[in-house]
């Protein structure tokens, strides 16, 4: 089995008016995710949600260090799962069940640090 990242891509405004019932909507469905992950035959090694862009600090080449994110973008990365999938199909299969209510996600393998992916 090989890892893949799974990157949650949304819009932050979609959150910010968000009511409790409707954050607790999107946890809900992030449990439920994690149980189909299971039942598809995979597996998730890590995971977690970020904080909004706004508490971003961003480090360039040269050591530059600034306050916020670097790119100015309608969705941000909100957070990302590592799971286990036989092959990119399967890990494609697992990510159409990984709510993004405000975005999408994008699919990435994870490398093997003893072989160059380039």
């Amino acid at each position: 089995m090989a890892k893949y990242a799974i990157l949650i891509y949304e819009d932050p405004a979609f959150y910010t008016d968000a009511s409790p019932e409707a954050w607790s909507a999107v946890l809900d469905a992030h449990n439920a995710f994690a149980k189909q992950v299971f039942e598809l035959g995979g597996s998730i090694e890590g995971g977690a949600a970020l904080a909004p862009t706004t508490t971003a600090t961003t480090l360039k080449g040269g050591g530059t260090v600034t306050d916020g994110p670097f790119v100015e973008t309608k969705e941000a990365l909100g957070g990302f799962y590592i799971v286990e999938a036989r092959d990119l199909d399967h890990a494609v299969e697992i990510a159409t069940q990984c709510p993004a209510p405000g975005g999408g996600v994008e699919v990435r393998p994870v490398v093997d640090p003893t072989t160059n992916p380039f």
